[in-house]
């Protein structure tokens, strides 16, 4: 068979968006998840090495070799555990099983190994290796990879809120015109929606948890073999020794219920930015943001005008397929029959191309955010043309001023009628207040009815 390209790939993470999603696959390829399991069996049994009960001893050339086992690893080591799984290798026969295949692998470059070859996985099962790789993969590419590209997202947010503070710009509640906020200050929103998230997320990947209890999660062959031993510190020093929160009550599988808590946090994530990105696409088709073009782009197959919002809706499909994905991985890694079944193992293989999604659809934000400006004309006109905006302002001077009747009197003037100005202003006339609370109403105008609107950015986190 020849090498396939990116235009081969049944998957577009792998074929159009490649170069998007090239920053994860040190953590979600397949190459990535044999690497981590290296690295868990190597520490392991240097672990074990440490352990007064075992006669097993490593010098320090021995630990630097092994620790290159993983720190080192390639694309040629790949190849060969992968052979060890599907054709066998050197005096290997084929294993059909991925672990027992990076089990050889570690055995194949072991130090006297002879002597050493069966303290490789001693007591182990698959499962203590996998989900340790699995959580030693997902946390440095949620927080190396996702959350680096939706801070960039945040801090393009903070700084259009600050840019854009004093923006009047008209609101739409349920669709219809409503009270005048700032451009700025819906920014400002969005960007504080999304950094709380961005926190829920940090923390959720902060509480993965790993086990090491064996193949019922008792301890069972440790315990026969060295029952003297304390397996249980044993094991929670080891998997802190990863940077993991210890999970010490286990079957054969460690329940993923803080891997579905990561899922559901980037969906947080992810639902913040399908609504800027709605909202983003409406505010172009409303006019109040304009699109830069990109010389020898066609908008259109058709329509030669076009200019798309096409990063924003990228952006939508991309989410809300990642979302699809997380809610069916964090619905799903929860369950296991009795002690162990294995329909996550597979499913387990596809948490990566989620996080591809998302990746992709955090940069088309991002470059949707890059190509609009708000045009303040438009902005302006809008507000001038729904002076009935102001109707809460007046109504709630009037209410001020003791006038029991004032909302049902701007009501009757503004509720489903085209109002203008100086269709308010004779109200204001015939109303019985004093001329200062007149001149007070005469001077509301929507481009001046925003609040508090551009201080409310002032309340935005660094």
């Amino acid at each position: 068979m020849t090498d396939r390209g990116p235009l081969e790939a049944v998957s577009p993470l792998d074929g159009r968006y490649a170069g998007d999603t090239e920053p994860l696959t040190e953590y979600g390829s397949e190459a990535a998840l044999s690497a981590a399991r290296v690295r868990v069996e190597v520490e392991y049994l240097l672990a074990l090495s440490d352990l007064e009960a075992t006669p097993l001893s490593l010098s320090t050339a021995d630990r630097e070799a092994l620790r290159a086992l993983y720190e080192e690893f390639d694309a040629d080591d790949a190849a060969t555990v992968k052979r060890l799984e599907t054709d066998g290798y050197d005096d290997y026969p084929a294993t059909n099983h991925d672990v027992k295949a990076v089990e050889y692998f570690v055995r194949m470059h072991l130090p006297d190994a002879e002597a050493r070859a069966p303290w490789v996985h001693f007591g182990l099962t698959s499962e203590d290796v996998n989900n340790l790789a699995h959580r030693l993969l997902l946390k440095p590419a949620v927080r190396s990879v996702l959350v680096p590209a939706a801070r960039e997202i945040r801090d393009a947010l903070v700084e259009g809120a600050r840019a854009h503070r004093d923006l009047p710009m008209l609101a739409r509640t349920h669709g219809q015109p409503a009270t005048p906020t700032t451009y700025g200050k819906e920014l400002a929103v969005y960007a504080a929606r999304l950094g709380r998230a961005l926190g829920r997320l940090e923390a959720a990947t902060d509480d993965l948890a790993g086990k090491l209890a064996g193949a019922s999660g008792t301890y069972a062959a440790h315990h026969a073999a060295y029952p003297d031993v304390d397996w249980r510190a044993f094991a929670g020093s080891f998997v802190e020794s990863l940077g993991l929160r210890h999970a010490p009550l286990a079957t054969q599988v460690n329940p993923c219920d803080d891997l579905a808590a990561v899922f559901d946090a980037l969906r947080g994530v992810n639902n913040v930015l399908l609504d800027l990105d709605v909202d983003m696409w409406l505010y172009v088709s409303d006019g109040y943001l304009g699109q830069a073009t990109v010389a020898g782009e066609s908008g259109s197959s058709t329509m030669p005008h076009k200019v798309n919002p096409i990063d924003f809706e990228n952006s939508e499909g991309n989410l809300s397929k990642a979302n699809a994905d997380l809610a069916f991985l964090a619905d799903h890694v929860t369950t296991s029959r009795l002690q162990r079944d294995l329909s996550d193992s597979t499913v387990k293989r596809n948490v990566g191309a989620a996080l591809a999604h998302c990746l992709v659809g955090y940069r088309r934000t991002a470059a949707g955010l890059e190509t609009v400006a708000p045009d303040d004309a438009a902005m302006r006109a809008d507000l001038e043309a729904n002076p009935a905006v102001v109707g809460e302002a007046v109504q709630t001077i009037l209410r001020r001023e003791g006038d029991t009747g004032a909302y049902e009197r701007v009501k009757d003037l503004t509720r489903g009628e085209r109002v203008t100005l100086e269709e308010f202003r004779a109200l204001f006339d015939n109303l019985d207040v004093e001329e200062s609370v007149r001149e007070e109403l005469h001077a509301l105008t929507p481009g001046g009815y925003t609040g508090l609107g551009s201080d409310l950015v002032d309340d935005l986190d660094e």
